[in-house]
């Protein structure tokens, strides 16, 4: 198989990625958190015909370009008390006092209570807090995992969590492995389970084709809909 072609077109004035590959169809996308625009194409289509087609695209484009850039950008978390943080969609407000060994508790339906020891500086406390966000995580997959391989008629071998830029969720069919995002953790569980289905139905069928579509619409009715919700938040 041959290697993917890469170059950067540029659209009035948009650097547009343009990936050439084994394929037979155009996909784009407009990517998060700042909307960089990507086109995969098949290897036989020409500059002059990628132009055309990001030009008759250009609304969409700048619709969905907006949507991010309009996104308020949260800052850096110092995991202090009174930070916003979101864990399974809903918002808390962070607590943080100090004791002898660290710990973590959701009071009220609206504080995370962070124990940690007084000398721990920001990168302790946000390990530690990410680490309970991944156990939190963990638990959910080992929950539905299993429901969803039952379903789908599907088996994982390998589930793996991780932090990523780009995606929520990826597969590699033939090892049957397949990865989530850590951010998932602090959206709604049907955004979770939407990545889940995405990823289980990865291992039927390894493009997003008609008939992949089919097989999400028979497992997932409404699926695009969750689909674009979480779409809407940045990574």
């Amino acid at each position: 198989m041959k290697s993917m072609e890469q170059k950067i077109l540029t659209i009035q004035n948009m650097a547009v990625q343009v990936l050439k590959k084994d394929i037979k169809n155009i996909h784009l996308n407009v990517l998060p958190p700042d909307g960089r625009v990507r086109v995969s194409v098949p290897r036989h289509v020409q500059d002059e015909t990628i132009r055309l087609f990001i030009i008759k695209k250009l609304p969409w484009i700048k619709k969905h370009i907006a949507n991010f850039q309009a996104q308020a950008r949260q800052s850096e978390r110092q995991y202090i008390s009174g930070e916003s943080h979101y864990f399974k969609g809903q918002r808390y407000i962070m607590r943080v006092e100090h004791a002898s060994r660290p710990n973590i508790e959701i009071r009220n339906k609206k504080y995370i209570y962070l124990f940690v020891p007084a000398h721990y500086d920001t990168r302790q406390k946000r390990n530690y807090y990410e680490n309970w966000l991944r156990k939190n995580l963990r638990e959910d997959l080992i929950r539905l995992i299993p429901k969803w391989e039952k379903k789908i008629n599907v088996q994982v071998n390998e589930i793996k969590i991780k932090k990523m830029k780009t995606r929520w969720g990826t597969c590699n069919p033939e090892e049957k492995r397949i990865w989530i995002n850590l951010e998932l953790v602090k959206k709604p569980e049907k955004h979770l389970e939407y990545i889940i289905v995405h990823e289980l139905v990865h291992l039927l069928e390894k493009k997003h084709n008609e008939r992949f579509k089919k097989l999400m619409d028979d497992f997932m009715p409404g699926w695009q809909n969750i689909r674009e919700e979480l779409n809407k938040f940045i990574l």
